[in-house]
């Protein structure tokens, strides 16, 4: 969609004549980023003249996140316009967000500058689409700037490469208004001293080229050498878990957004960004809230496999943090005053899998976050080959450890009973050595059945993957028919068992015929619809006879090409048949 512009946006060209900001040499060095790899989780300030409406237009609600109502509402520009004189958050304190994050165990913010609206939270000389035009007058940017310097919070400015409000920022004038756009972000990284992270959002556009990014990215780094930024100044997101070829694309950091890729992203850094609710922007009909243990378990998530999480926060037009966003943010900074050192400057964990929680690693110690707490008492730690010299329970007393055992080539751990309330638990476990793992098979439970998750697949192609987070736990996005996912497991004793799998997929795209292979058997099916990509179902598929014990395996495999995706695959279960 086009959108014209309104009178009083005006962008001053002399900044097409103005002189850039002053070069300095590049800093190649990788350090730029140690502080962030330390921190692992930052806040996310999603703020504007859409908090105003706050997901209503005319009495009618706009469907969509709440600042995106402008374009979802189809709002002409002179008819936004009318928010400015009406913007005035006079309950907003700087100081007050940056203690409610520093409180929360945040080590850095990032807030919108200006989102794809147009509207500018700052003092700009290049638009009068800003701050000053409202009757609040006051830089956010400068206030925020001051207070994350006080308490002790990174600095981060998002800013959008989309414009709605700018009638240049499409089409053939494009480059006139890119112009303006490099302007803007010197402003922001001279005017407020050093600035740590540019976070950049609305690269889809087909303006925005690599090329384009890559020129960004190179003169923001001569204006300020240690700035990191993120990949979304390229086009580097368009590919799985935000990362589409780190070789190519531009960008420090790749930026998942609303999940934690399953696998996490080896080798390269990331960062996944959050919603408490459904919403970034403010809506004041949003309060399908998550618990502050999910947020908690959403942070150990993405630092078990070495990524940063950024939670957002949506404030009134007031310029309050919404109290159940402050609630929860309470709550998790009283989870990181005692279990914090499981989480900054940790590493990845060792494990695959985990089937009771996740890991995290420092050095030679471990940190196992523990989310179902074993009935028996005592926590298996699979594949562990290294010697503990210690384990104990975090928030503990240091001489309180817990008794371990080996069994095989894995540790047992036993557990005090389990102590009171939902959050994750945090075991630390010093071992002898550099840590050493071996993948250990699936095997049977008790009764003799084999479930075989989605998290624990191996999964074949390009576009697949293991999604975790937000209630997740499932192989999606597998919109290439030739992808498949396959497990190794070991059975004890040969019999004929019964398979089923747990599949979702709305009513519009199921249909795809799937073959499962189970050792030398196959079974095929269609793909039934369930309503919906997270309402799942289990389908029986049949049964197969496995002639002899030890390893085999499962794959699971598209036989025609679906409408949108073969389908959401929870598990596969293979229950012995009862005459076996």
């Amino acid at each position: 969609m086009r959108l014209g512009s309104a009178p009083f946006f005006v962008l001053l060209m002399l900044v097409l004549f103005a002189p850039s900001a002053p070069a300095a040499p590049p800093d190649e060095s990788d350090d730029r980023l140690d502080w962030w790899r330390e921190a692992r989780f930052g806040l996310f300030v999603h703020w504007g003249l859409y908090a105003i409406p706050a997901g209503e237009w005319n009495g009618e609600a706009v469907p969509g996140v709440g600042e995106w109502i402008m374009h979802n509402g189809e709002i002409p520009p002179a008819e936004y316009a009318a928010l400015v004189p009406q913007f005035n958050p006079v309950k907003f304190d700087a100081d007050e967000w940056c203690r409610i994050a520093a409180d929360a165990g945040m080590k850095y913010l990032v807030v919108t500058t200006k989102h794809h609206d147009g509207f500018c939270l700052f003092d700009s000389r290049h638009t009068a689409f800003d701050i000053m035009a409202t009757p609040f007058k006051r830089d956010i940017m400068r206030e925020i700037s001051e207070a994350c310097r006080k308490h002790g919070l990174r600095i981060g400015w998002y800013h959008s490469i989309w414009d709605w409000s700018q009638p240049d920022a499409s089409g053939e004038r494009f480059d006139e208004y890119a112009r303006v756009l490099k302007a803007q972000v010197d402003e922001l990284l001279t005017n407020y001293g050093p600035i740590d992270i540019m976070w950049f959002d609305g690269e889809w556009i087909p303006e925005w080229t690599e090329g384009k990014g890559r020129d960004l990215y190179e003169h923001i780094r001569r204006v300020a050498p240690r700035v990191i930024i993120n990949n979304r100044v390229g086009k580097g997101r368009a590919g799985m878990a935000g990362l589409h070829n780190p070789e190519e694309n531009v960008g420090d950091f790749g930026t998942p957004e609303q999940e934690v890729p399953g696998r996490g992203i080896p080798g390269y850094d990331w960062e996944t960004c959050m919603t408490m609710n459904d919403t970034w922007g403010y809506r004041r009909d949003d309060h399908n809230w998550k618990s502050a243990a999910t947020l908690v378990r959403q942070l150990i998530d993405t630092a078990s496999k070495g990524g940063n999480y950024l939670l957002n926060v949506g404030p009134t037009a007031e310029g309050l943090i919404p109290q159940p966003s402050v609630e929860r943010l309470q709550a998790v900074g009283a989870w990181l005053r005692v279990n914090g050192e499981s989480i900054y400057g940790t590493q990845a964990g060792p494990f695959d899998r985990l089937a009771w929680g996740r890991c995290t690693r420092r050095g030679e110690r471990l940190y196992l976050h523990v989310f179902d707490w074993p009935a028996d008492g005592v926590l298996p730690v699979p594949g562990l080959l290294n010697d503990v010299v210690g384990a104990r329970l975090l928030g503990a007393a240091e001489t309180a450890q817990l008794r371990t055992a080996r069994q095989g080539e894995s540790i047992a751990i036993s557990l005090p009973v389990r102590p009171a309330g939902e959050m994750p638990y945090v075991i630390a476990v010093d071992l002898v050595g550099e840590v050493r793992v071996v993948r250990v098979p699936i095997c049977p439970q008790a009764d003799g059945s084999v479930v075989l998750r989605a998290v624990d697949a191996e999964v074949i192609g390009h576009t697949a993957r293991y999604e975790s987070g937000g209630g997740k736990d499932n192989i999606g996005f597998w919109t290439d028919p030739s992808d498949a996912v396959a497990w190794e497991f070991h059975i004890e004793r040969p019999g004929r068992y019964f398979v089923t799998m747990s599949q979702a997929c709305p009513v519009d795209t199921a249909g795809a015929r799937i073959r499962i292979t189970v050792g030398s058997e196959e079974l095929t099916a269609d793909v039934r619809p369930t309503g919906g990509w997270s309402e799942f179902i289990e389908v029986d598929l049949g049964e197969v006879a496995l002639d002899a014990a030890g390893g085999c395996v499962v794959r699971v495999e598209a036989l025609s090409r679906p409408p949108l995706a073969v389908m959401n695959l929870r598990s596969v279960t293979l229950r012995p048949s009862a005459g076996r």
